[in-house]
């Protein structure tokens, strides 16, 4: 796959379609590699009419990683954001955006539709907030405004998040079996992913890119975003914001109050849905795409 420089470093990235069709940019989350949208939904969106990007962000696949960036400490990033200070971190969720500017400037497409899960959410707000003549239409996914007041992830999704998962190349077993819990801790109950297929998407990342560090640099980037409730108030790109009923890590009022505070803004909610991409849910999410790319046209 090929890579471009972009805001001073490299990305990888992958297209799809008709180069001269409607282009559509998706945005992966906290320390998911591309890979993680899926092909079969990716053709979906071909079918559509649309010339489709995907890409790893910084510090995750085959992106470049920021080594030299350290590894932060995530409890004085708290602290920080407890006493009102500025935490210090490697980058921001502003310098991802910033990404996927250079990203579009370097394939020379002048603006698309954004559409971010997660982090990815969080990212795309602000590419449709500070860059939006970038920006065509926004699709944020079981993603948040950082409202302070919000409700918590639950217990068992923050323990999945804060707990570093075993090295594949030292325990491969163990690394399976902690993404099965993974899945089943913070997937959608309505639409469960099969074991095995699990297993398989789990290998093929570690096989592809196991990169610990820069999760820990991206979750201090989440961590350290300030709430961005007045930033989605001057959004004005038609949006949809999807976001699943019973999702354990980001509830579902954080999808409430995105599409609260975005102008216009279309929520839909889905009973059953978590925090995953299932196929089951391929119809639901390329439905909500959709429904932002005809408010835009």
């Amino acid at each position: 796959m090929p890579q471009v420089s972009a805001n001073g470093i490299q990305l990888e990235y992958e297209t799809f379609g008709d180069k001269s069709a409607e282009p559509i940019l998706l945005i992966m989350g906290l320390g998911s590699q591309m890979t993680r949208w899926p092909e079969p939904l990716i053709r979906m969106l071909v079918e559509k009419g649309h010339y489709v990007i995907r890409y790893d962000n910084r510090d995750v696949g085959l992106s470049s990683k920021l080594d030299q960036a350290g590894i932060p400490n995530l409890a004085d990033i708290i602290s920080a954001r407890q006493a009102g200070k500025p935490p210090v971190t490697p980058y921001s969720l502003d310098d991802m955006a910033l990404d996927a500017v250079g990203l579009l400037d370097a394939l020379k497409i002048d603006s698309a539709h954004i559409v971010g899960v997660s982090m990815g959410g969080m990212i795309a707000q602000l590419l449709a907030a500070d860059h939006p003549t970038r920006v065509r239409s926004l699709t944020s996914i079981m993603s948040s405004s950082a409202n302070p007041a919000l409700p918590p992830a639950k217990p068992e999704a923050r323990a999945i998040i804060g707990t570093p998962a075993p090295n594949p190349f030292e325990n491969r077993d163990a690394f399976l079996e902690r993404a099965v819990t993974s899945a089943r801790v913070l997937g959608s109950p309505g639409y469960r992913v099969p074991e095995e297929i699990i297993r398989e998407r789990a290998a093929a990342d570690a096989e592809r890119s196991y990169y610990p560090q820069g999760f820990a640099r991206q979750y201090a980037a989440i961590l350290a975003s300030p709430d961005r409730r007045a930033k989605l108030q001057t959004i004005t790109a038609p949006s949809v914001v999807l976001h699943g009923e019973d999702d354990a890590l980001v509830p579902v009022e954080a999808g409430k109050d995105t599409a609260a505070n975005i102008p216009g803004a279309e929520l839909i909610t889905v009973p059953g849905m978590g925090h995953d991409v299932p196929p089951g849910l391929f119809d639901v999410f390329v439905d909500a795409v959709m429904r932002a790319v005809v408010r835009a046209s």
